[in-house]
């Protein structure tokens, strides 16, 4: 990452300094000062908490300076009038002033694995940086961007929402050269109000997008192939089902060790080979293999990049423990990435547990979605444990689905769950631990383990 004086960054968000701090410089930002690291800028944010509170924790950890709306001291600070959107114009500045390429990156389902995937891919013939983890949105993304090596040369955004214009924003900020948008789900239908609504604010990463840039779609979703008439760029379309796209896979194999396909491209036949179960995961991978091809990636090294590809920790962790064969999928979920992830579990040998989670922001939809998941449920798992506020609902789904009281049961506390599943699991079980990421069934699943060591 480069170094960036205050005088700068001043210069860049409208900020004021004190002249005998200008010359000081800055490596990162950080906007929480337990972990803040020496030599960044920890940055003030008023939220539930006010964190200019915070800011002798952070000069005292080794914070080079401060963004803040006012000084509570003598130290080297930028004093503007909102640290949110300072951030981001120092962010926007900071890309600018980098110049490599970015790929920014959106979706309702499977935004981060697509993230990762063309990652993967890239990486093959580029410097690449990306967003890490869960810094998506307006706060993290940008810090992201002050955390990128000089030397980079692609970067690869994760732009998220829930909200509109939270994706014209960060758009703005990250100006991508290549914009993906892996599909249109109901996540965050709650404050969006209908799918048409979700469409309308992924689209927004279009307002940032470079005057040359591309637009990489996927031609199965519903929603998104519709509207290549009403677009002002052209789209380049994946797919798997639709004959028109143009990156099409074909000869799809689902196997208990991955998923296998070809891409079919203007450059030829590129053999695909996951270490991924579910069909799901092929989109995403056509995703990265069209960024590819965008960059100039040879065929050979997409498929070697895609063939080495592991997923990210909580997202479809697949592993043994104490006789179990354990699903972690507990980053998050809506309807789509749930019925995904009991598709996994429905193909697995043994008998299969589903522990699932409530799914959130689904507003005036959350009981019909979370009915609707329970009846999916009993396709694919032989027990159901739902926790939470709308577990009651995937019961009751289960329940018309033909599943009984004793076999499908609701909890509105973890501990209870964990103990229920205590005494029902036992060894050769497929266990499914799935939910939103507020609902941290990554907790259940180690109160389970816990018990089992």
């Amino acid at each position: 990452m480069a170094q960036i004086t205050l005088a700068q960054a001043a210069e860049w968000c409208g900020g004021t300094i004190d002249p005998k701090y200008a010359d000081i410089c800055f490596l990162g930002a950080n906007n929480d000062s337990r972990n803040i690291q020496p030599g960044q800028l920890f940055v003030a944010l008023n939220g539930a908490r006010d964190g200019h509170d915070f800011i002798p924790m952070a000069i005292e950890k080794g914070a080079a300076a401060v963004l803040c709306t006012r000084s509570v001291g003598d130290y080297p600070s930028i004093v503007v009038e909102d640290t949110r959107l300072a951030l981001g114009q120092i962010a926007r500045e900071e890309r600018n002033r980098l110049g490599m390429k970015v790929v920014g990156v959106t979706g309702s389902v499977g935004k981060s694995t697509t993230k990762e995937m063309i990652v993967s891919v890239l990486e093959t013939k580029y410097r690449v940086a990306k967003t890490p983890a869960n810094h998506n949105n307006d706060i993290g993304m940008p810090m992201a961007i002050l955390s990128i090596p000089e030397d980079t040369e692609v970067a690869v955004l994760e732009m998220g929402m829930n909200h509109f214009r939270e994706i014209a924003y960060l758009s703005s900020i990250g100006q991508p050269d290549v914009a993906v948008i892996i599909n249109i789900g109901t996540m965050h239908i709650e404050h969006l109000g209908s799918k048409e609504g979700i469409l309308q604010a992924k689209l927004e990463i279009l307002e940032g997008l470079r005057p040359d840039g591309k637009l990489l779609l996927n031609g199965d979703d519903e929603m998104l192939w519709p509207v290549r008439n009403r677009l002002k760029v052209p789209a380049l379309y994946f797919g798997a089902q639709n004959p028109e796209a143009a990156v099409i896979a074909e000869d799809i194999n689902v196997a208990d060790c991955g998923v296998s396909f070809v891409a079919q491209t203007e450059q030829g036949a590129i053999p695909v080979n996951l270490s991924l179960e579910g069909q799901h995961y092929v989109l995403d991978a056509l995703a990265a293999v069209s960024a590819g091809l965008q960059f100039g990636v040879s065929p050979s090294d997409i498929t070697a990049a895609l063939s080495n590809f592991r997923n990210m920790a909580g997202r479809q962790e697949i592993f043994e423990t104490n006789g179990y064969t354990v699903i972690k999928d507990c980053y998050n979920a809506g309807p789509e990435s749930m019925a995904a992830a009991l598709a996994v579990l429905g193909k697995k040998p043994g008998r299969r547990i589903a522990v699932l989670g409530d799914m959130l922001e689904l507003g005036k939809r959350a009981a019909a979605e979370h009915y609707r998941i329970g009846r999916i449920a009993v396709e694919h798992a032989d027990i159901i444990l739902a926790y939470g506020p709308h577990s009651d609902r995937v019961v009751d789904g289960a329940i018309t689905g033909g599943m009984d009281t004793v076999h499908a049961r609701a909890f509105d506390d973890r501990e209870k769950l964990v103990d229920a599943l205590k005494a029902i699991a036992k060894p050769q079980d497929v266990l499914l631990f799935k939910g939103s990421h507020g609902m941290h069934m990554e907790l259940a699943l180690d109160l389970f383990l816990q018990t089992q060591a």
